[in-house]
């Protein structure tokens, strides 16, 4: 397998070789100087993004955020969402990444019409996919976290194919699965050891899109009958306003916390191994492939 990451770089080099380096970047380092404008962007961003905060905050009072965790349910809500989150990804990810991947390598033609397919779920509205999802599966998983966990997968598709098709773009995988496929890896070999080391941003990538829906979700799980962690902050609005602002705030930053995490590992990954970099809607493309050993 390492013949093959030395094909691939060598492959790399030769068009990196080819390619002009860019004035703008190369401008914007030589000055070392930040503009005025972004500046005044950052700051009304700030603002704009920081000063509901305060309010709420001021609002909720600092003593109702050690009542959160004391309030009926607020454990059993944020683990139920944990598990839809882990249900989630899992299904996503084994659904999408080898049909992306086949439809890169055998059916290239298809990949405007799996764009289009994949775009639905942000169209048509929540109410309507729950409703629909309600008519055709079993009676056993209705009302159940497990039917909710399907029906975010459905709007979770859109953002894992537009990250894990951005991972492909990145990288020449017709040249990497027939290299593999020369030194005698079979297709799952291929996939674990070539395929899937080059897609770890954007698979990281995926995974922040698909939690941070997971966890902020609110029409498909009342609609559900399912208590998650967001339903739950709704039920406590309605008897203390102060608790409910507080477990908002704190679910705001907990998942700022857990995507900022993800995203500096992903970063440091691709700085490491020569891969892309990871972004919440994006993924840098590679400038090295990855071949394990």
């Amino acid at each position: 397998m390492a013949a093959i990451g030395t094909y691939a770089r060598q492959g790399w080099i030769r068009r990196v070789m080819r390619t002009p380096s860019g004035n703008a970047g190369a401008a914007v380092s030589r000055s070392g100087k930040f503009p005025v404008w972004r500046w005044v962007i950052l700051l009304i961003a700030g603002i704009y993004f920081l000063l509901p905060l305060y309010a709420a905050i001021r609002f909720a009072g600092i003593k109702a955020f050690g009542s959160v965790f004391t309030q009926p349910d607020f454990g059993s809500s944020l683990w139920t969402s944990v598990q839809i989150a882990a249900m989630t990804w899992a299904i996503t990810m084994a659904l999408m990444v080898p049909t992306t991947i086949y439809v890169h390598l055998r059916l290239p033609g298809m990949r405007r019409f799996l764009e289009s397919i994949t775009i639905l779920p942000i169209v048509i509205p929540p109410i309507v996919l729950t409703v629909g999802v309600l008519q055709v599966f079993p009676v056993q998983l209705k009302a159940t976290m497990w039917l909710l966990g399907f029906e975010y997968v459905i709007l979770a598709m859109p953002f894992a194919y537009r990250a894990i098709d951005a991972g492909l773009r990145s990288i020449d995988l017709k040249t990497l699965t027939e290299a593999s496929g020369n030194l005698g890896a079979g297709w799952l070999t291929t996939m674990w050891r070539v395929v899937l080391p080059n897609l770890g941003t954007s698979l990281l990538s995926a995974t922040v899109l698909i939690v941070a829906l997971c966890l902020g979700e609110f029409t498909m799980a009342s609609l559900n009958l399912v208590t998650t962690f967001p339903v739950w902050i709704v039920q406590t609005d309605q008897l203390n306003a102060n608790i409910s602002v507080s477990a908002s705030i704190i679910a705001l930053v907990v998942t700022w916390l857990f995507l900022l995490l993800i995203v500096t590992i992903g970063s440091r990954r691709g700085r490491r191994t020569g891969a892309g970099e990871v972004n919440l809607f994006s993924v840098t493309a590679n400038t090295n492939t990855i071949g394990e050993s």
